[in-house]
Order: C-alpha cells, then structure tokens, then sequence
C-alpha cells in the first residue's frame, strides 16, 4: 500500500503542474495559436489569390498574344495581299506597254512599206523615163541620120 500512497503524493504533487500546464496550453492556443492559425489562414489565402491573380494574368497574357499573332497573320495576308496586287497591277501594265510597243512598231514598219513603195514607184519612172532617153540616144547614135528623120517624120 505504501506504494499507493506514494503514488497518490505524487498525483497529487503534480496536480498543480497538470494545472499549471493547462494554463499554459490554454494560454500557447489563445497567445500564439489562434494568431498563427489566423497568419497562416492569411497567407493561404494570400498565396491562392496571388496564384489566381497569376494565372489570370497568364491567361491575359496568352489572350494577348492570340490577339497580337492574329494582327500579325491578319497583317501579312494583307502585305501578301497588296503584293499580288500589285504584281498584277504590274503585269496589266507590263502588257499595256507590250501592245504599246508592238502597235508603234507596225505603225513603222506600215510607214516604212509606204515609203519603200513610193521611193520603188519613183524608181520605176525615173527607170521608164531613163529608158525612153536612153533608147533615143542609142537609135540616134546606131541609125544613120537620114533614117532617123524618115522615121521622125512618121
């Protein structure tokens, strides 16, 4: 029994430490828990919130940039766009200038035939004129004088 006894001084020994560390766990929860409970709620919080404000702005940024390479296809088809135009524009122009060309060029070469023609029938003339003299010349220098005024005279 004397153990008992000695068990019970010290049950009873230790009462007030038992007491003594309630208080001080009621005191650590109330002092130091709630407020870290609170700081470390604060700070989930914080810390989600800045997470989803990043990812908004991720999500901001992506939608930018869909924005900002759909301006730039949006752009090159119009460069690409204007280019072709472009091209075009030259071609026409390129076969305007063609027809130009090949339709000054006849224009010549018909003026060039007229001239020809003209200068060919000029020949001609000055040739049959040149001929009627020259036939003249070799009969007066081949017959005979008299022949020649017999045949005058015809």
């Amino acid at each position: 029994m004397d153990i008992l006894h000695q068990l019970g001084d010290l049950v009873l020994g230790s009462v007030p430490t038992m007491v003594f560390f309630l208080l001080l766990v009621t005191a650590y929860g109330f002092l130091v828990g709630r407020p870290l409970a609170k700081t470390l709620r604060d700070r989930v919080a914080r810390t989600s919130g800045a997470v989803q404000q990043a990812h908004a702005a991720i999500s901001a940024a992506e939608s930018e940039t869909a924005a900002y390479e759909a301006k730039l296809r949006a752009a090159r088809a119009e460069i690409l766009s204007e280019r072709e135009r472009q091209l075009q524009q030259w071609q026409v122009q390129r076969e305007e200038a063609i027809v130009e060309a090949r339709s000054a060029s006849q224009e010549r070469i018909r003026l060039a035939r007229i001239e020809i023609e003209a200068a060919s029938i000029t020949a001609r003339e000055q040739i049959e004129s040149a001929t009627a003299e020259l036939g003249e010349q070799i009969m007066r220098a081949v017959l005979p004088k008299s022949t020649r005024i017999m045949e005058a005279n015809r």
